[in-house]
């Protein structure tokens, strides 16, 4: 995909004004010093203008042709355009200038007041401070908005046993490349952390990387959440809000969860991973942006293209490379290592001096089945720092309950949490791993389903 800047290295600017030789004259100076134009000579012309393609500023006139002398005409289009597009920087131009109309047109948003005949050092130098002044504006808003989302610090990959050296040679080879990557493992295998790997190895890593639970959202904010939306596109949209696409510009974007994004909005995710294109919510002004996708599953993808859920040609665009993690179980030369790891993370965030683990603890962490994979790991070294009272983590404080002579606990020997977890993985043994049927049998919607899925790291 291209950015807006890799097609368009000129500023483009709408010129409006009922008299073409005024349009032609400003078309002139404009070309002169670099700009790209585009003529309107009505209040219609410039709102279909608007809606069809981006300017960086609009230079128009207040009279057309109902009046010639109270410029309402062009402060009722000024409104218009600002309920289009508020950040558009508008430079309204009049021969009949006068205090009262200048201060009108301002508080409907214009941001400057040139009478006719103009200046052209003032005019251009006008123009070229709105545009840089939008510039920053959206450079400060895409900011703000990434440091709402973005965790900085990256989450460390440690991998040292045989069967990641594949993973660790193909990341290696594949990061710095513009690829998108589909990683593929069990629930809690650290496909993000192989996300954030690849991203850092690639020429974006100075830009951002956001994720994005795309099975868990509600089909009613998936576009919103993705591609944005404009103010009055729905009835709580109260303001212009940025979508995940456009946030990630010259970056990268994660889809976690890929499989589950319902058939009727995969269409819409295709479309932008095949051209860059998208509009916000309830705008038909069309949007560009450069985004490198990595997704991510649990699922047999194939297996939901042939059951009819999942489209083959939305996974061409998603898998031009496939990584597969193996689960932790087959990776037994790691768990010490990323046990140690998170041992240092958290004695530091909980400020506990604990130097080690026994060697009961550590059999228990080689012995364990982890069905929760590194995910679980984490917690259970998390809770055994937490509980630890010496300087040593006891296989006592990992927690790791060891199934009973029947093969497993008995109900009233769990937790709440674990009461719900075996719950789940019945129900989704009982319908083949079906989470659509699951769901209902459960009566939960099939996001709620998948952010319990998640927590209990269930596959």
């Amino acid at each position: 995909m291209k950015t807006a800047t890799q097609t368009q290295t000129r500023h483009r600017v709408l010129i409006a004004d009922d008299q073409p030789d005024i349009c032609e004259s400003l078309r002139l100076l404009l070309k002169n010093e670099g700009f790209e134009t585009q003529l309107a000579a009505s209040p219609a012309e410039v709102l279909s203008a608007i809606e069809a393609r981006e300017f960086d500023a609009v230079i128009m006139d207040l009279n057309y042709t109902r009046d010639t002398t109270s410029g309402q005409e062009g402060l009722d289009l000024l409104a218009r355009i600002q309920s289009l597009d508020s950040s558009l920087p508008v430079i309204v131009m009049t021969a009949w200038s006068s205090v009262e109309l200048a201060v009108e047109a301002m508080r409907l948003g214009a941001r400057d007041f040139i009478p006719k005949p103009w200046e052209n050092a003032r005019l251009l130098s006008i123009v070229r401070t709105q545009i840089d002044l939008r510039l920053a504006l959206r450079r400060a808003t895409r900011l703000e908005a990434e440091n709402r989302l973005l965790s900085v610090d990256a989450p460390a990959f440690i991998a040292e046993s045989q069967v990641m050296q594949p993973v660790l040679n193909l990341i290696s080879r594949i990061g710095p490349s513009d690829a998108n990557v589909l990683i593929t493992g069990e629930h809690g295998t650290g496909k993000e952390v192989v996300a954030r790997t690849l991203h850092t190895l690639s020429s974006r890593a100075g830009r951002p990387m956001v994720t994005v639970n795309a099975g868990g959202l509600a089909s009613g904010i998936f576009e919103s959440e993705l591609f944005g939306h404009v103010k009055g596109a729905f009835t709580d949209a109260r303001s212009d809000r940025i979508g995940r696409f456009e946030i990630a510009d010259g970056g990268t974007l994660f889809l976690d969860e890929i499989a589950n994004v319902p058939m009727n909005l995969q269409s819409k995710l295709l479309r932008v991973l095949e051209t860059g294109e998208f509009e916000r919510l309830g705008s038909s002004h069309t949007r560009r942006v450069n985004v490198r996708v990595f997704a991510a599953t649990n699922v047999d993808v194939h297996a939901e293209i042939a059951a009819g859920r999942f489209r083959e040609d939305l996974l061409f665009r998603l898998n031009t490379i496939e990584i597969h993690l193996p689960n932790l179980r087959e990776r037994q030369g790691d768990i010490a290592l990323l046990a140690n790891h998170f041992l240092r993370i958290y004695t530091e965030r909980y400020r506990k001096k604990i130097a080690g683990f026994d060697s009961a603890a550590l059999q228990a962490l080689r012995e364990h089945p982890w069905p929760g994979n590194v995910r679980e790991l984490d917690h259970a070294i998390e809770r055994a720092v937490v509980l630890s009272a010496g300087q040593t983590i006891r296989s006592v404080d990992l927690g790791l309950r060891a199934p009973s002579a029947g093969g497993s606990l008995r109900l009233e020997e769990m937790s709440l949490e674990e009461v719900e977890k075996h719950l789940i993985q019945r129900t989704l043994d009982r319908h083949g791993g079906n989470v659509s049927k699951a769901a209902d049998a459960l009566g939960l919607s099939r996001s709620a389903l998948y952010r319990r899925l998640e927590k209990f790291g269930l596959q």
